[in-house]
């Protein structure tokens, strides 16, 4: 087995660790990322603006700097890279949009410049759907890119080109977004760990509307440990987002062991009744010991996810129109007809309808809010079905169940999102023919560490996490 091999199939955090005492040097750790991008890359399509030359160089300054006494940050000399929804100075940025082709920013976006600030170094950015709209991993600038386990098959999205990333090696740790599910998705088809912060946990700077309370910024990892490391530097108050969390991220730092003996889970591999592919559901049930031996106390439970759709529904085209209308004005014709139905559809809302359905997002919360009273954590599906084929660009079917978008197949997902709270993708298990599951856990509101130390907990008891994908062989 090679050096190269060795260095990539570590942690995020053994990198660190290995970094920080001396064992290993940001440019050995850079450039062994670098050789597996180029052996892998080609097959999945998941880098597709790569500054190896500019690495590189930041690796050796990295360097140069630790042999000089300079303290380190906790992200020294690690690879990472960033969806390219994120901004990022003097790097290519496309939305994955050919409105924005050859657009290069001259800033970063806050969870970019925090990565940076905290030592990583960055390789390059992860492909995304057309502006993150949709599941599927796929657009008109760079193609789709494909899942390591089965390159027939969708890395699901919008994360997606992050996620397989992560679960090929190229990269020590991957940002992303989430809105109907972006971190949580890819994840779960990747056999990678994906959490959605709750609102306010990680600020969004620069942003269109300071009060969005749909969309996230959030770590990808291949474990629980390295999510919560990566989360400690993204995390952290800034007066520009009026609805950023004045709590310090470093907390997410602190060891995250802990007796769960006693702790009720609300459990529902069918998420209350929704159409799930018996391949996940049953993944899932066949987990459920596991909390179990843990010491949990686990019962069927699920909330009253009652209007969680409508909520979501016009949520979603209220925000594209804000963010996309003008654009769409700007360049008719050129995005994808489905982010054009959303803003169509963000154009015929009323105010009333507006005022409607804020009514029943508050009564949504307030009812997962008392059920959660009862139970710290509640397991559902992470997505109603297994990855599906490359070639279809979304789930129109789910168990004779017809679908009536391009997103009503992430019900499961977006569900979550309505309430606020946060929840992470952590492996579960393997369909017959080899794709992987996640399960979804959710935690209390803005109680990301608790949740983060049953996500490790469930983690450390199965070791599914562990399994690579076979072109890594």
């Amino acid at each position: 087995m090679s050096q190269n091999h060795d260095i990539c199939s570590m942690t995020a955090t053994e990198m660190a660790a290995a970094i920080r005492a001396g064992h290993l040097s940001a440019t050995e750790t850079v450039s062994a990322h670098l050789a597996r991008i180029e052996n892998v890359n080609s097959k999945v399509n998941a880098i597709i603006t790569l500054h190896a030359e500019q690495a590189i160089a930041a690796a050796k300054a990295a360097d140069e700097a630790q042999a000089h006494g300079a303290t380190l940050g906790p992200l020294h000399g690690l690879p990472v890279a960033h969806k390219d929804l994120l901004l990022t100075k003097g790097m290519r940025t496309t939305f994955g949009s050919k409105i924005y082709e050859h657009f290069v920013p001259t800033e970063n976006s806050l969870i970019v410049e925090r990565q940076l600030q905290a030592g990583a170094i960055s390789l390059g950015k992860t492909n995304t759907p057309e502006f993150g709209a949709g599941s599927q991993t796929f657009n008109a600038v760079f193609g789709a890119t494909r899942n390591p386990y089965d390159l027939s098959r969708t890395c699901g999205g919008s994360s997606g080109g992050s996620a397989v990333a992560l679960a090929t090696g190229m990269v020590a740790l991957a940002d992303g977004t989430d809105m109907f599910g972006s971190l949580r998705c890819p994840a779960n088809y990747t056999n990678t760990v994906g959490l959605r912060p709750s609102v306010g946990r990680v600020p969004q700077i620069p942003e269109h509307n300071g009060w969005d309370s749909l969309s996230v910024s959030g770590p990808m990892a291949r474990t629980v440990k390295d999510i919560a490391l990566h989360l400690s530097v993204m995390a952290g108050p800034d007066a520009r987002d009026p609805l950023s969390i004045t709590e310090d991220g470093a907390r997410f730092r602190a060891p995250l062991e802990r007796s769960l003996k006693g702790v009720r889970i609300a459990f529902s591999p069918t998420m209350g009744g929704l159409p799930i592919d018996k391949q996940v559901s049953q993944a899932i049930d066949a987990q459920r010991h596991v909390f179990q031996d843990l010491g949990c106390i686990v019962e069927d439970a699920c909330p009253d996810f009652r209007h969680a759709h409508e909520i979501a529904m016009a949520l979603r085209a209220y925000s594209f129109e804000l963010r996309l209308g003008p654009i769409m004005n700007q360049h008719p014709g050129v995005m994808k007809s489905t982010i054009v139905r959303d803003i169509e559809a963000g154009r015929r809302l009323s105010a009333s309808q507006l005022a409607q359905v804020e009514k029943l997002r508050t009564a949504l919360f307030q009812r997962v809010h008392h059920f959660m009273q009862t139970y710290e954590f509640m397991v559902f599906p992470v997505n109603q079905v297994p990855p599906f084929p490359i070639e279809q660009e979304y789930v129109t079917e789910i168990d004779g169940v017809k679908m009536e978008s391009y997103i009503d197949w992430m019900r499961s997902l977006y569900y979550v999102t309505t309430t606020t709270h946060p929840a992470i993708s952590v492996p579960c298990g393997f369909t017959e023919t080899g794709l992987p599951v996640g399960v979804q856990i959710v935690g209390r509101h803005r109680c990301e560490f608790e949740l983060l130390q049953m996500a490790y907990a469930f983690e450390q008891a199965t070791q599914i996490g562990l399994r690579r994908p076979a072109i890594l062989d």
